[in-house]
């Protein structure tokens, strides 16, 4: 049995009141009511501080890593509060043009970046490129042999610090398909490659050591790495990547933005660091603030084994139960202050055995057919990763402030799954 959903992993306007929760003032079975299910919910007043916190944390600059989760009304958000853009392929790119972001805050990642992507990013004037590989300064060089143009780069390294998590996410250690390692002398390398070649101007050097990080540590013994290698050259930046873990079940805590950037910039300063420091915090400025709202459709006990609760959507607007085996609270907003003595497993819709959400989930004893189930801290990578897998539709986004809500992604239709078919 466990207790009511701990409300500090709900978004920060969260109330509840004669047990129904709200966002933003507005009821959260009235928002499923209003707009259908499934439904991502966003506290746009939290997704404001977050990118406020960031920005405080790192005054040298600061990215919002848009894989996390990214449509025009979030890229312009992001701009707004004052955060660059961190993009990794030209849709992402084209987004946040889309969005009104002028090319200059937005900085181009990739492992792979293709020729057209470059050339685009490089047309449309992007702040930075961050090179990734000897095959992508060659790409450069022939882009500024066609377009003149000369790319302001910093250079990728791999610190080879592990951070524990998740090995998927997990990008500091040497074996890694980002970077260049400095262990093996190949980030000396590329910093040459750099000054020599009359595509580049460089301008830093970036580590990311992955995601979901909790240990304050972790970025401290990357950032001793990579600052003793970035003070051997008069580089103007140094960014320390992102990876800030976020509170997912009530037995995690994850730490502050203030407490992350006060320790870089600590670790920096006593290494002599004199660039500025810079930071591509993602998921650490959205998870928190999403909630994803289902219908339960089916509730099948097994007498001895468990209870499985399906729901209406399922890997498809979140894989990363199936892709990292991550966790999550389940809770009904109808009785969001109710102990949750049932243990379920809470599952989706599609033709997968393991097309689950929830592996160990709480809720009311009291659930029924027809109720609203939520899943609070979903707003990384649930819209981002969604998929049409058994052609479902993706869902809509809304965004709720002040009493008020409003569509920011419609949700698609089914004439949206044929949209792009062709039929002779």
């Amino acid at each position: 049995m466990a207790g009511p959903l701990p409300l500090r992993l709900l978004p920060d306007s969260a109330s509840v009141t004669d047990g129904r929760a709200s966002i933003g003032g507005v009821d959260l079975v009235d928002l499923a009511a209003e707009y259908g299910t499934p439904l991502f919910v966003y506290d746009e007043a939290q997704l404001r501080s977050r990118c406020r916190d960031a920005v405080a944390a790192f005054p040298g600059g600061v990215s919002y890593a848009t894989k996390a989760f990214l449509c025009t009304a979030m890229a312009r958000l992001a701009h707004e509060e004052g955060m660059l853009l961190d993009v990794a392929t030209e849709g992402e790119l084209f987004v946040a043009l889309n969005a009104g972001v002028p090319a200059d805050r937005c900085i181009f990642h990739g492992n792979n970046k293709s020729m057209a992507e470059l050339r685009y990013a490089l047309a449309e004037g992007v702040r930075h490129i961050m090179v990734d590989s000897f095959d992508e300064f060659d790409r450069l060089d022939m882009l500024h042999t066609e377009l003149g143009l000369v790319a302001d780069v910093l250079i990728r390294i791999t610190p080879g610090v592990e951070a524990h998590t998740h090995e998927f996410i997990s990008t500091g250690q040497d074996d890694s398909k980002f970077g260049f390692t400095v262990s093996t002398g190949l980030a000396h390398q590329a910093i040459e490659r750099a000054h020599a070649s009359p595509a580049c101007r460089l301008v830093g050097i970036h580590a990311h050591i992955g995601s979901q990080v909790f240990s304050i540590d972790a970025f401290e013994q990357a950032v001793a790495v990579i600052a003793d290698f970035a003070n051997q050259y008069e580089v103007e930046e140094l960014s320390v990547g992102g990876g800030l873990g976020v509170a997912y079940v009530a037995s995690e805590e994850a730490p502050t933005f203030a407490s992350w950037g006060a320790s870089v910039q600590k670790a920096c300063a006593d290494a002599g660091v004199t660039a500025l420091i810079t930071a591509e915090p993602g998921r650490s400025i959205v998870a928190a603030a999403g909630v994803t709202l289902y219908e339960v459709g089916t509730i099948k006990t097994l007498e001895g084994i468990r209870t499985y609760v399906a729901v209406d959507g399922g890997m498809s607007d979140n894989p990363r139960p199936v892709l990292y085996g991550s966790g999550y609270e389940t809770f009904l907003p109808r009785a969001a202050d109710a102990p949750r003595e049932l243990e379920v497993r809470v599952v989706g819709k599609h033709c997968e055995s393991g097309d689950l959400l929830v592996r160990e989930g709480w809720v009311p004893d009291d659930i029924v057919i027809g109720d609203i189930l939520a899943t609070p801290v979903t707003g990384a990578y649930g819209h981002t990763m969604a998929s049409n897998y058994n052609k479902v539709t993706r869902p809509a986004v809304v965004f709720v402030s002040d009493g008020e809500s409003r569509l920011v992604v419609r949700r698609e239709s089914l004439d949206d799954l044929v949209r792009n078919d062709i039929v002779d």
